[in-house]
């Protein structure tokens, strides 16, 4: 690796070559995040990521793209078309002096262009690939075209989300592409360790698909240890341990067996509780066979309470409940401000600072990474290939009017 290693950042050493699209783009961010040298590759003009969702402010300009943004933070951005020989050129000219090379194209399109990992290795052999796709490199299906929709569907995230009268949900959000971005960036930091020891890179293989089924919690374990297919249960937890009810202004996610009597006296007081106090529901199995008289007794109760009443009282008596917050409330949150989870980046051709989500995880030694916005289309191309591969201005002029960059 060539670049000069930053001190004070956790990957300050390493470099890598962005050339996902917004299934994959989470998991370099998350790595630039935390110091990697990240330079996101874009074809002329920019990325079709960047038309995608919603924007920021009036304009739909793809320069104001808010998924954009946020899934491309401290990165460097530069425009390369790799289906040109002097583009070709180029990105090899990167990749000997690169670490890893994260990619989202469909399988075999990186060899049609001739930049397959077999390729790439003999120009660097310590060079980690990664590709990241719908279905992964392999199998009867690895060609087929894949979305969030179609991950969720098909990884069996969507069979058990939503109620069990109604049609199967898809969680909100991009969730298949985050779940495979934070694989992604796993495996990274696993074949970085790796490479220390070997000297040698490697490609890594992840399915969206696997990603999802991967993370489904209980739902293939039950299947293939208990025969059972789960079945959607709407609010209620797969267990019956929680319930999300309504509230005055709200809702609130409450426990429906942790301290049973302690909640049953709670409600009774407020004349609430009604056969509840009968000694048959002291009996937990009696309990779930009628969960559903529960849930409609504690749903009459939680609707005389706001959220916050509820789940004040109820944290004072050590039972794990939270209100279900909107966005604006999480961006209050007093929880979240005390650990500066939400960073100002200034915007600074607009004049303008956005607030953003930063990473979960605190370090005892404080990571000194800037706050850095998303690179504009092209923005560092004088930077990386005038200042450091030594390319003249007069040349990338030339390769700008061609549409090499």
């Amino acid at each position: 690796m060539k670049v000069q290693q930053t001190k004070n950042k956790l990957l300050g050493e390493i470099q890598i070559l962005d050339l996902s699209d917004e299934k994959a783009s989470f998991c370099t961010k998350l790595l630039a995040d935390i110091g990697a040298r990240v330079i996101k590759i874009e074809r002329p003009g920019g990325d079709p990521s960047r038309k995608h969702r919603s924007f920021w402010g009036k304009s739909s300009h793809p320069e104001n793209s808010l998924s954009f943004c946020y899934n491309n933070t401290n990165k460097l951005g530069i425009t390369l078309n790799l289906e040109h020989d002097d583009g070709k050129l180029l990105f090899s000219r990167l990749v000997e002096r690169t670490d890893i090379v994260v990619e989202s194209f469909y399988p075999g399109d990186l060899e049609k262009l001739g930049l397959g990992f077999e390729v790439l290795k003999k120009i660097n052999p310590a060079l980690i690939l990664v590709s990241i796709t719908g279905f992964g490199q392999e199998g009867p299906r690895k060609g087929f075209k894949s979305s969030d929709l179609v991950a969720s569907a098909f990884g069996g995230q969507m069979y058990v989300t939503g109620r069990s009268t109604a049609k199967p949900l898809k969680l909100y959000g991009q969730q298949p592409s985050l779940i495979a971005s934070l694989f992604g960036a796993t495996g990274i930091l696993l074949a970085l360790r790796k490479r220390r020891r070997s000297g040698k890179g490697e490609h890594i293989d992840i399915s969206i698909q696997e990603a999802v089924t991967a993370s489904l919690e209980h739902v293939m374990v039950r299947f293939f240890h208990e025969n059972i297919i789960p079945a959607r249960q709407g609010n209620l937890h797969w267990n019956h341990l929680f319930h999300i009810f309504p509230c005055k202004d709200g809702f609130i996610q409450i426990t429906l067996f942790e301290g049973w009597e302690t909640l049953v006296e709670w409600m009774d007081s407020e004349g609430m509780a009604e056969n509840l106090k009968n000694e048959k529901w002291r009996d937990e199995q009696y309990r779930r066979k009628h969960i559903d008289h529960i849930i409609k007794v504690f749903g009459k109760w939680t609707k005389t309470h706001t959220k916050n009443e509820l789940f004040e009282l109820g944290q004072l008596m050590r039972f794990s409940w939270a209100p279900v917050q909107t966005p604006e409330q999480i961006t209050a949150c007093p929880q979240l401000e005390a650990r500066e989870f939400f960073v100002n980046i200034e915007h600074p051709e607009e004049g303008d600072i956005l607030k953003y989500p930063w990473f979960p995880y605190k370090f005892r030694a404080p990571i000194t990474t800037p706050y850095k916005r998303a690179p504009r289309i092209g923005e560092d191309n004088v930077q990386i290939y005038n200042k450091e591969l030594g390319v003249s201005k007069n040349k990338l002029n030339m390769l700008s009017a061609s549409g090499v960059i």
